[in-house]
């Protein structure tokens, strides 16, 4: 029997939906802050953050967190070799304490890569390095909540066994399916998926293609869409309309959403939508707020334009 509240991670409720983007690493940080307090306002649970083109992970997220309130920002993820298990481990302690019940240290295999070391070893060797730390450190009141960013088998065990749950990232509804019935009915399943406000097919897939290049050419995402059944042909030459509608869900704001509730139909407890289509340094704001209007119980404090002085 799955557990009763959705969202929840390891007591901390995120509820059924997030934002997830890429868009900060444009953005000059007076306008991530402007818009991180609009979302809160507007009633978003969770903020996801990646880290890739140069803004630091924990940076990052202890900026955010000092511009609200409420939000939960949750790092999706930190790459492991970008540093030291010492320092991800001192930093997630020290962002638990300053905010409780507001962080969550989400870790994937990335950063400098070291030949000759598979992601599940690496992952399995960093997570014995943290848990076997002491620290002159206080420890927070509220516990430090990790999750893992996994796609296999084997990886979805780990973040079973040695985490709080998992996050997945570009994968179908097949295989969230998969993923919930790996990490049993307790363990806490975030599915990031990718929409784009384009109604036409043309143009909406040249766009979804372009979003999807780089991970159509990566290996590990190669091996990930072989075992959710996608022949080769259907992963070359920009995929196959069939897989970049799976992994990018297009259309209007009705066609989006009915989409991604198939996801929690199918076993995940929290979805990290990821609005794709935006100019670098644009934001995605009036998008956020078509999905806050459609998918949040309630707009939330402050969703006419002024903050909470709560």
């Amino acid at each position: 029997m799955r557990r009763s509240s959705m969202g929840d991670l390891d007591g901390l409720d995120l509820g059924r939906f997030g934002i997830y983007t890429f868009d900060f690493e444009h953005q000059p940080a007076a306008l991530m802050r402007e818009s991180v307090q609009e979302l809160e306002d507007r009633g978003w649970p969770a903020f996801w953050i990646p880290e890739l083109a140069g803004r630091e992970a924990f940076t990052h997220a202890g900026y955010l967190l000092s511009c609200t309130r409420r939000i939960t920002v949750v790092n999706g993820i930190a790459q492991i070799w970008s540093r030291e298990a010492p320092r991800a481990y001192g930093a997630a302690l020290l962002l638990a304490d300053a905010y409780p019940g507001r962080h969550v240290l989400g870790l994937g295999f990335g950063g400098v890569p070291r030949p000759g070391i598979t992601p599940l070893a690496a992952m399995a060797g960093y997570l014995d390095e943290m848990d076997g730390l002491t620290t002159p450190n206080p420890l927070p009141r509220t516990p430090m909540r990790r999750i893992l960013a996994a796609y296999g088998p084997k990886m979805l065990e780990l973040a079973r066994d040695r985490s709080a749950g998992a996050l997945t990232y570009h994968v179908t509804v097949a295989h969230t399916a998969q993923a919930r019935e790996i990490l049993g009915p307790d363990a806490f399943l975030g599915v990031e998926h990718a929409v784009l406000f384009e109604s036409d097919p043309a143009r909406a897939r040249a766009a979804a293609r372009e979003h999807l290049h780089r991970y159509l050419n990566t290996p590990y995402n190669i091996a990930k869409f072989r075992r959710l059944g996608y022949a080769d042909e259907e992963i070359t030459g920009g995929g196959s309309d069939r897989l970049v509608d799976d992994l990018v869900f297009w259309g209007d704001l009705d066609t989006i959403v009915a989409k991604l509730r198939a996801h929690l139909d199918a076993g995940a407890d929290h979805i990290a939508i990821q609005v794709i289509g935006i100019e670098p340094g644009r934001s995605a704001m009036p998008y956020w707020r078509m999905l806050g209007d459609a998918l949040l119980p309630s707009a939330g404090p402050g969703a006419a334009g002024v903050r909470s002085t709560e």
